[in-house]
């Protein structure tokens, strides 16, 4: 291995599911300074002409590709169609996702099928979709967004947790059965990361105080803060890279510290 190089990414080929904005957004703009060309997915046109706004006012001529990652057929044509543009992917980033905050009592079961259907089923599609390639090259880079509550639990969010652990399993499974083809297969768990899905969980009070979850979280997190989209970029370059090469079934943890820290004294 050249160690100077060993975090490069020249010449690779990176899909980023649900990169429009945000987590993932942070990540394909991290991959793209490693030297990665970046494919990403949007659902819709409107956010798909964003997107493609926010990449090139960053410099990053990113591909995008209308799909809808819990179909099938659409995912298999639009790694076809990246294979012919781009060249085989050698790096998937599983991020799209979504999550519903309804106490259990209150969730239908059609609510809880939709979160486990993108937060799970997805990246089941979509790496099942790469992986032919990646054995082909000879290897392959696969990394699924998971979170903190694919080892917790909270209030609220019963199918988020069930499918983000279900994703950890996933990513362990997929380490286990393709690992002797030189496929890595690794997660990062974000801890509470400062995104526009969090933000009602950050305004301000009526009063001036702080939303009492934002208090919450900050109480226990050693770090004293909240994350950033750019915390996670570190992570994902070395995950994504030949740095990582005997890393597999692995879960980072980007947290500030949460899952360490049973917090402060009453």
């Amino acid at each position: 291995m050249d160690r100077k190089n060993m975090f490069s990414l020249e010449g690779k080929v990176a899909l980023v599911t649900g990169a429009a904005y945000g987590i993932g957004f942070a990540i394909a703009e991290a991959l793209a300074g490693a030297g990665a060309k970046i494919a990403f997915n949007c659902r819709g046109q409107e956010h798909m002409e964003k997107a493609l706004k926010a990449y090139q006012e960053k410099g990053i001529d990113a591909r995008g590709y209308l799909c809808d990652v819990t179909e099938e057929e659409q995912v298999a044509n639009m790694v076809s169609e990246i294979e012919s543009e781009l060249g085989t992917i050698d790096i998937l980033v599983n991020n799209a996702g979504i999550i519903k905050r309804i106490p259990m009592h209150e969730m239908s079961a059609a609510e809880f099928r939709q979160v486990v259907d993108i937060d799970l089923n997805a990246p089941f599609i979509v790496s099942k979709a790469v992986i032919p390639g990646m054995i082909r090259k000879g290897h392959g880079k696969i990394i699924n967004i998971c979170s903190m509550m694919s080892e917790l639990g909270r209030e609220t969010v019963s199918a988020y947790a069930a499918a983000k652990g279900g994703l950890k399993m996933l990513t362990k499974n997929i380490a286990s059965e393709y690992g002797a083809y030189n496929i890595q297969c690794n997660g990062i768990g974000p801890g509470y990361i400062a995104t526009p899905q969090t933000a009602p969980l950050r305004e301000l009070q009526a009063d001036g105080s702080r939303h009492p979850f934002d208090r919450f979280i900050i109480g226990k997190t050693p770090a004293a803060r909240w994350g950033n989209p750019e915390d996670l970029m570190g992570p994902a370059v070395f995950l994504a890279s030949d740095a990582s090469d005997f890393v597999n079934g692995h879960i980072l943890y980007v947290d500030g510290g949460i899952l360490a820290y049973i917090g402060k004294q009453p």
